[in-house]
Protein backbone atom coordinates (compact mmCIF):
# COMPACT_ATOMS: atom_id res chain seq x y z
CA UNK A 1 0.00 0.00 0.00
CA UNK A 2 1.22 3.47 -1.06
CA UNK A 3 1.71 6.52 1.77
CA UNK A 4 -1.12 8.45 -0.21
CA UNK A 5 -3.50 5.64 -0.20
CA UNK A 6 -2.69 4.57 3.57
CA UNK A 7 -3.06 8.13 3.89
CA UNK A 8 -6.89 8.09 2.28
CA UNK A 9 -7.55 4.35 3.62
CA UNK A 10 -7.17 5.96 7.57
CA UNK A 11 -9.34 9.13 6.18
CA UNK A 12 -12.17 6.98 5.08
CA UNK A 13 -12.19 4.31 8.65
CA UNK A 14 -11.48 7.25 11.37
CA UNK A 15 -14.39 7.01 13.41
CA UNK A 16 -16.32 10.26 13.10
CA UNK A 17 -14.54 11.39 10.19
CA UNK A 18 -16.77 13.75 7.65
CA UNK A 19 -17.12 12.17 4.46
CA UNK A 20 -16.04 15.10 1.65
CA UNK A 21 -18.92 14.12 -0.25
CA UNK A 22 -22.24 12.66 0.96
CA UNK A 23 -25.30 12.07 -1.33
CA UNK A 24 -28.69 10.61 -0.07
CA UNK A 25 -31.52 9.84 -2.57
CA UNK A 26 -30.85 12.75 -5.15
CA UNK A 27 -32.86 13.06 -7.79
CA UNK A 28 -32.21 15.94 -10.65
CA UNK A 29 -34.43 16.32 -13.75
CA UNK A 30 -34.50 18.85 -16.87
CA UNK A 31 -38.29 19.38 -17.34
CA UNK A 32 -39.76 15.76 -17.73
CA UNK A 33 -36.95 14.04 -18.40
CA UNK A 34 -34.98 12.79 -15.39
CA UNK A 35 -31.05 12.70 -15.26
CA UNK A 36 -29.83 11.96 -11.81
CA UNK A 37 -32.67 8.83 -10.11
CA UNK A 38 -32.12 8.45 -6.68
CA UNK A 39 -28.33 8.48 -6.22
CA UNK A 40 -26.61 7.48 -2.73
CA UNK A 41 -22.52 8.28 -2.86
CA UNK A 42 -19.91 8.98 -0.45
CA UNK A 43 -16.53 10.15 -1.10
CA UNK A 44 -13.48 10.04 1.64
CA UNK A 45 -11.72 12.72 2.38
CA UNK A 46 -8.15 12.28 -0.32
CA UNK A 47 -10.35 9.43 -2.27
CA UNK A 48 -9.82 9.39 -5.88
CA UNK A 49 -12.92 8.31 -7.91
CA UNK A 50 -13.41 7.34 -11.74
CA UNK A 51 -16.99 8.08 -12.67
CA UNK A 52 -17.84 6.27 -15.92
CA UNK A 53 -21.09 5.30 -17.79
CA UNK A 54 -22.60 5.77 -21.47
CA UNK A 55 -22.96 9.45 -23.07
CA UNK A 56 -26.03 11.18 -21.56
CA UNK A 57 -26.26 8.59 -18.27
CA UNK A 58 -25.90 11.65 -16.34
CA UNK A 59 -22.01 11.74 -15.03
CA UNK A 60 -21.56 15.38 -15.93
CA UNK A 61 -25.24 16.22 -14.17
CA UNK A 62 -23.32 14.86 -11.28
CA UNK A 63 -20.26 16.45 -11.36
CA UNK A 64 -22.57 20.01 -11.38
CA UNK A 65 -24.12 18.95 -8.73
CA UNK A 66 -20.95 17.96 -6.72
CA UNK A 67 -20.05 21.82 -7.71
CA UNK A 68 -22.80 23.36 -6.63
CA UNK A 69 -23.72 24.40 -10.10
CA UNK A 70 -26.88 22.03 -9.89
CA UNK A 71 -29.27 22.17 -6.90
CA UNK A 72 -30.93 18.76 -6.43
CA UNK A 73 -35.35 17.98 -7.01
CA UNK A 74 -34.90 15.96 -4.05
CA UNK A 75 -32.47 14.29 -1.95
CA UNK A 76 -29.56 15.59 0.55
CA UNK A 77 -26.46 17.08 -0.81
CA UNK A 78 -23.72 17.68 1.68
CA UNK A 79 -19.83 18.52 0.17
CA UNK A 80 -16.49 19.86 2.30
CA UNK A 81 -19.02 19.92 4.98
CA UNK A 82 -21.56 21.82 3.79
CA UNK A 83 -25.15 21.77 2.43
CA UNK A 84 -25.10 22.74 -0.69
CA UNK A 85 -28.84 22.99 -1.50
CA UNK A 86 -29.34 25.01 1.43
CA UNK A 87 -26.69 27.51 0.45
CA UNK A 88 -27.88 30.66 -1.47
CA UNK A 89 -26.38 31.00 -5.19
CA UNK A 90 -23.44 33.46 -4.46
CA UNK A 91 -22.61 31.24 -1.18
CA UNK A 92 -21.96 28.07 -3.55
CA UNK A 93 -20.15 30.49 -5.63
CA UNK A 94 -17.29 31.20 -2.93
CA UNK A 95 -16.74 27.93 -1.49
CA UNK A 96 -16.26 26.62 -5.53
CA UNK A 97 -13.66 29.78 -5.85
CA UNK A 98 -12.34 29.21 -2.87
CA UNK A 99 -12.15 25.38 -1.39
CA UNK A 100 -13.02 23.51 -5.47
CA UNK A 101 -10.96 23.67 -8.41
CA UNK A 102 -12.35 22.57 -11.98
CA UNK A 103 -10.88 20.59 -15.22
CA UNK A 104 -12.88 20.83 -18.45
CA UNK A 105 -12.43 18.93 -21.18
CA UNK A 106 -11.19 21.51 -23.55
CA UNK A 107 -9.22 23.62 -20.64
CA UNK A 108 -10.80 26.96 -20.30
CA UNK A 109 -7.93 29.23 -20.51
CA UNK A 110 -7.96 33.29 -21.07
CA UNK A 111 -6.57 32.53 -24.30
CA UNK A 112 -5.38 36.34 -24.42
CA UNK A 113 -3.31 36.02 -21.31
CA UNK A 114 -0.29 33.77 -20.45
CA UNK A 115 -0.04 30.18 -18.96
CA UNK A 116 1.51 32.35 -15.84
CA UNK A 117 -1.20 34.99 -15.91
CA UNK A 118 -3.86 32.17 -16.08
CA UNK A 119 -2.66 30.58 -13.16
CA UNK A 120 -2.60 33.63 -11.14
CA UNK A 121 -6.20 34.17 -11.46
CA UNK A 122 -7.90 32.26 -8.85
CA UNK A 123 -5.48 33.37 -6.07
CA UNK A 124 -5.82 37.21 -7.09
CA UNK A 125 -9.96 36.83 -7.17
CA UNK A 126 -9.02 35.19 -3.44
CA UNK A 127 -7.32 38.13 -2.69
CA UNK A 128 -3.82 36.97 -1.95
CA UNK A 129 -1.19 38.98 -1.66
CA UNK A 130 1.43 39.70 -5.36
CA UNK A 131 4.26 38.08 -2.98
CA UNK A 132 2.59 35.07 -2.30
CA UNK A 133 0.90 34.49 -5.79
CA UNK A 134 4.12 34.83 -7.33
CA UNK A 135 5.81 32.13 -5.63
CA UNK A 136 2.80 29.58 -5.88
CA UNK A 137 2.29 30.26 -9.19
CA UNK A 138 6.29 29.79 -10.13
CA UNK A 139 6.32 26.50 -8.08
CA UNK A 140 3.13 25.16 -9.96
CA UNK A 141 4.38 25.76 -13.72
CA UNK A 142 8.21 23.77 -12.34
CA UNK A 143 5.51 21.59 -10.92
CA UNK A 144 3.66 20.59 -14.12
CA UNK A 145 7.05 21.20 -16.55
CA UNK A 146 5.54 24.62 -18.28
CA UNK A 147 8.37 27.18 -17.09
CA UNK A 148 9.98 27.40 -20.55
CA UNK A 149 6.37 28.56 -21.97
CA UNK A 150 4.76 30.19 -18.86
CA UNK A 151 5.03 33.36 -20.52
CA UNK A 152 3.15 31.93 -24.32
CA UNK A 153 -0.50 33.16 -24.27
CA UNK A 154 -3.08 30.21 -24.02
CA UNK A 155 -3.99 30.54 -27.27
CA UNK A 156 -0.02 29.80 -28.67
CA UNK A 157 0.65 26.45 -26.61
CA UNK A 158 0.15 22.80 -27.30
CA UNK A 159 -3.32 21.51 -26.42
CA UNK A 160 -1.36 19.15 -24.09
CA UNK A 161 0.44 22.10 -22.13
CA UNK A 162 -3.21 23.93 -21.97
CA UNK A 163 -4.42 21.30 -20.44
CA UNK A 164 -1.24 20.68 -18.17
CA UNK A 165 -2.34 24.71 -17.20
CA UNK A 166 -5.89 24.12 -16.59
CA UNK A 167 -4.80 21.26 -14.08
CA UNK A 168 -2.39 23.96 -12.45
CA UNK A 169 -5.11 26.69 -12.34
CA UNK A 170 -7.63 24.64 -10.82
CA UNK A 171 -4.36 22.75 -7.92
CA UNK A 172 -2.52 26.04 -7.30
CA UNK A 173 -5.14 27.37 -4.41
CA UNK A 174 -5.07 23.93 -2.88
CA UNK A 175 -8.30 23.54 -2.69
CA UNK A 176 -10.05 20.28 -1.01
CA UNK A 177 -11.89 19.06 -3.65
CA UNK A 178 -11.04 19.01 -7.49
CA UNK A 179 -13.66 17.97 -10.32
CA UNK A 180 -12.59 17.13 -13.39
CA UNK A 181 -15.41 16.08 -16.38
CA UNK A 182 -13.37 14.52 -19.55
CA UNK A 183 -9.87 16.07 -18.91
CA UNK A 184 -7.70 14.35 -21.23
CA UNK A 185 -10.55 13.79 -24.17
CA UNK A 186 -9.49 16.66 -26.41
CA UNK A 187 -5.86 15.04 -26.48
CA UNK A 188 -4.28 11.95 -27.92
CA UNK A 189 -2.57 9.28 -25.82
CA UNK A 190 0.66 10.88 -25.23
CA UNK A 191 -0.47 14.29 -24.30
CA UNK A 192 -3.64 12.69 -22.06
CA UNK A 193 -1.24 10.07 -20.62
CA UNK A 194 1.00 13.37 -19.25
CA UNK A 195 -1.95 15.38 -18.22
CA UNK A 196 -3.35 12.35 -15.98
CA UNK A 197 0.22 11.78 -14.72
CA UNK A 198 0.57 15.44 -13.35
CA UNK A 199 -2.58 15.97 -12.37
CA UNK A 200 -2.40 12.60 -10.49
CA UNK A 201 1.18 13.54 -8.77
CA UNK A 202 0.01 16.83 -7.92
CA UNK A 203 -3.76 15.45 -5.86
CA UNK A 204 -1.63 12.93 -3.95
CA UNK A 205 0.89 15.41 -2.64
CA UNK A 206 -1.35 17.97 -1.94
CA UNK A 207 -4.00 15.21 -0.47
CA UNK A 208 -6.75 16.63 -2.75
CA UNK A 209 -9.70 14.74 -3.14
CA UNK A 210 -10.33 14.17 -7.25
CA UNK A 211 -13.72 13.59 -8.81
CA UNK A 212 -13.08 12.69 -12.73
CA UNK A 213 -15.83 12.05 -15.40
CA UNK A 214 -14.41 9.78 -18.22
CA UNK A 215 -15.33 7.63 -20.87
CA UNK A 216 -11.57 6.53 -20.85
CA UNK A 217 -10.33 3.75 -19.22
CA UNK A 218 -6.66 4.53 -19.73
CA UNK A 219 -7.76 7.28 -17.38
CA UNK A 220 -9.78 5.74 -15.20
CA UNK A 221 -7.29 3.28 -14.50
CA UNK A 222 -5.04 6.19 -12.50
CA UNK A 223 -7.86 6.05 -10.26
CA UNK A 224 -8.56 4.48 -6.78
CA UNK A 225 -12.28 3.61 -7.26
CA UNK A 226 -14.52 3.17 -9.64
CA UNK A 227 -18.08 4.51 -9.51
CA UNK A 228 -20.28 3.31 -12.70
CA UNK A 229 -23.54 5.43 -14.38
CA UNK A 230 -26.52 4.21 -16.51
CA UNK A 231 -29.65 6.21 -17.17
CA UNK A 232 -29.00 8.14 -14.11
CA UNK A 233 -28.31 5.44 -11.57
CA UNK A 234 -25.36 4.24 -10.20
CA UNK A 235 -25.15 0.31 -11.16
CA UNK A 236 -22.41 -2.31 -9.81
Amino acid sequence: MTVASDRRERAATEPGAAAVVELAGVHVSYGADPALRGIDLQIAAGEQVAVMGPSGCGKSTLLHVLAGVLVPDEGSLRVLGDDLGGLRDKDRAQLRLARMGMVFQFGDLIGELTLRENLSLPLQLLGGRPAQIRVAVEAMLERLGLGEVADRRAAQVSGGQAQRAAVGRALVHQPSLLLADEPTGALDTVAADTVMEALMETVTEQGTTLVVVTHDNRVAAHLDRLVSMRDGELVG
